[in-house]
């Protein structure tokens, strides 16, 4: 079962940000908070703003990744460009985070904790409700070749062109 790793995959997350953050800390001495975010309103906005775009990152991950219907290879164009545009949205509100271990790493390294709860919270809010957002609206499980070996609008367009209504030089999608 794949919840069991969660555990596992946090603490490195958690581990790795930790080290990294420290060893910044010593290459950079002089600066003190290397890394750090928090919030740069109140912590509810902070809240409010971490959770939406978490919530957008694991909506769009989810429909790239999981979904057999989209495009593999274009996977990590869109989740790149989700974490781009996320950031900049959520950058002067929050600092846009979308990690917890993105924040506790620094936090522990600059020994400041100004908000911290915020993102923790509001990231794994975002990402549940994310997650569960796509699986209600996702229409089966199972993959396309199982529900029909060929698109709907492919057999549409074939049944047509056999009627004579649409000639076959045409191309599959006007649009």
């Amino acid at each position: 079962m794949q919840i069991i790793r969660v555990p596992f995959y946090a603490a490195a997350q958690l581990i790795r940000a930790v080290s990294a953050s420290f060893t910044l800390r010593v290459l950079l001495h002089p600066i003190k908070h290397v890394g750090t975010t928090s919030p740069s309103g109140s912590n509810f906005q902070a809240l409010i703003m971490e959770i939406v775009v978490t919530f957008s990152m694991m909506f769009i991950a989810s429909a790239v990744t999981i979904d057999t219907k989209a495009v593999g290879e274009l996977a990590g164009i869109a989740v790149g460009s989700a974490v781009c545009i996320t950031s900049i949205l959520a950058g002067p509100i929050s600092g846009g985070s979308m990690n917890p271990a993105r924040t506790i790493g620094p936090a522990l390294a600059s020994a400041q904790y100004t908000g911290i709860w915020v993102y923790v919270v509001g990231p794994v809010i975002g990402t549940l409700t994310g997650a569960w957002s796509y699986n209600l609206i996702r229409m089966t499980d199972k993959p396309v070749h199982a529900i029909s070996p060929c698109s709907f609008s492919f057999k549409l367009r074939r049944m047509r062109s056999q009627v004579g209504e649409v000639p076959n030089e045409e191309p599959v999608n006007d649009l």
